[in-house]
């Protein structure tokens, strides 16, 4: 059987909806549902290592390493957590109802954060994987839902819908740095307390977006046939209640542990959407594998690229000179590069993309995704040169290359990330396109604990250095580039797999 018979079979009849801008009317609701989203996330993203050392170390740089490993462990279940959330989705609730109790858990898990204890801390944290688990994968399938397979709209669709995520993600940080530190506070510690509860009413706005416009999907995401029954939300909020202990319990147990627990998840993921694949066929058993492949080296993207959160933020506020005459320019702010990065060059990346369709020479999904390790290369081979020829008097390298390392990063970013969503989509075997989603952001989450990890052997007993951050850098620059060279080499191989999925 062909692979477009094959997906005629599963595919969903999509309703007609109104279209603006050349898209459907839902894609702008979903849009500043994950906007609002995107602003809680990356509202507290800067703010965490630093709020961690400040608050549970009395500042001492020797907390770097701790709060580093906990940082990766929070975003590795944060990712991690989308795998049962897509599963939940598919078989239990629908997307819109996880969506929307996921919000709930998220907006309840950041303002319980703001509660300036070690235990509570982490409660929180632990409420914000659950519920994030629960509205992430879904909200991106919802994306792919609005589209039949064959629409060519559908990579733009999700291209703007990343665009959703970025303007939350570039406001985030500004905003939640000056109510923290310009209206809340006069000393020269941020009020750490305002940045969550700003999230905190973020993901409450998200919340009651996506409630009052859940209307205009004229039942896509809706509770699979015969589980409309409001007691399977109580059901599952209840089953979410009493993951939260354990989502205490891997934060506390030590991203080492958690990497053999994630590890395992992995395996047992890639078997389940193999099967999957072997039971549909041929064509769907080498799409599974492809995916699987891609996973792999998207780990190793995420590595790197999620230093932005752990070991750049210790970066910016010891090492960069932020002195812009007579301004300091603040720490948190550099958070918000990546996304102005990624608004300003979605576009001309896209028309790149465009203008090498046309000569027929765009890049497979393979090589677009070693583009994406490349580029995150050379971001860390400036760090390199910038730590080793640039350093001052004062220990300090100047503030306009950690600034470019993050534009180079963007446009990493750019070859692989919108690209992931749409290509699971394609990809993963059509009754467990949710699963496979959460198997994209597991993998992320795989990533993110590596990071952590990675991070705190940068830092090390006595907080990161110029010779520390230098030695590790190199090894990140060596590491990617050697994937990213790889991934070029066996990319006619992966896309054969794909057959014929661009």
């Amino acid at each position: 059987m062909s692979s477009t018979a094959s997906a005629a079979q599963h595919e969903v009849a999509i309703p007609e909806f109104k279209q603006i801008l050349g898209h459907p009317a839902p894609l702008w609701m979903l849009f500043m549902a994950e906007f609002w989203e995107r602003f809680a996330f990356y509202g507290i993203r800067w703010a965490l290592v630093l709020y961690i050392v400040s608050q549970f170390y009395s500042g001492d740089s020797s907390g770097q390493a701790v709060a580093n490993l906990t940082y990766g462990s929070y975003l590795a279940l944060v990712y991690a957590g989308a795998l049962f959330g897509g599963y939940i989705a598919d078989r239990y609730l629908g997307y819109q109802r996880s969506i929307l109790l996921g919000a709930v858990f998220m907006a309840c898990g950041l303002f319980a954060i703001s509660f300036p204890d070690p235990d509570v801390f982490k409660l929180g944290l632990a409420t914000i994987i659950v519920g994030n688990g629960m509205f992430k994968p879904n909200i991106s399938t919802m994306v792919g839902k609005l589209y039949s397979l064959n629409d060519t709209r559908r990579d733009s669709g999700f291209t703007i819908f990343y665009m959703g995520i970025n303007v939350g993600a570039f406001f985030a940080p500004i905003l939640t740095q000056l109510l923290a530190q310009k209206v809340f506070n006069t000393g020269d510690t941020p009020a750490y307390k305002i940045v969550f509860i700003a999230a905190g009413i973020g993901m409450v706005i998200s919340l009651i977006w996506f409630a009052l416009g859940r209307k205009m999907l004229k039942g896509i995401g809706a509770p699979p046939a015969g589980a409309h029954s409001l007691a399977r939300v109580a059901y599952v909020a209840l089953g979410a209640l009493c993951v939260i202990p354990l989502m205490y319990f891997l934060l506390a147990v030590g991203a080492q542990k958690l990497q053999m627990l994630l590890t395992v998840l992995f395996v047992g993921l890639s078997v389940m959407l193999l099967l999957e694949g072997i039971r549909e066929g041929k064509v769907a058993r080498d799409k599974a594998i492809a995916m699987l492949i891609i996973f792999a080296f998207n780990i190793l993207f995420w590595v790197f690229l999620e230093q932005a959160g752990s070991s750049f933020t210790f970066l910016a506020e010891h090492i960069v000179n932020r002195d812009l005459g007579g301004f300091s320019f603040p720490t948190a702010w550099f958070q918000s590069v990546n996304s102005i990065a990624v608004i300003a060059l979605a576009p001309v990346i896209a028309t790149i993309w465009v203008m090498l369709g046309r000569r027929n020479a765009n890049p497979s999904i393979p090589r677009k995704f070693g583009l994406g390790l490349i580029f995150n290369a050379m971001a860390f081979a400036l760090l390199m040169f910038a730590l080793s020829s640039l350093v001052d008097a004062n220990n300090e390298i100047p503030f306009w290359t950690l600034i470019m390392v993050y534009v180079i990063q963007s446009v990493g970013e750019l070859c692989l990330s919108p690209i992931g969503l749409s290509m699971v989509t394609k990809l993963a075997p059509s009754r467990l396109v949710g699963l496979g989603m959460g198997g994209w952001f597991l993998s992320t989450g795989i990533g993110n604990n590596l990071s952590g990890i990675f991070a705190s052997h940068v830092s090390g007993d006595s907080g990161l250095s110029v010779q520390s951050a230098l030695a590790g850098y190199t090894l990140g620059f060596y590491s990617l580039l050697g994937a990213g060279v790889l991934l070029l080499l066996i990319a006619p191989l992966v896309q054969k797999l794909m057959h014929g999925v661009k």
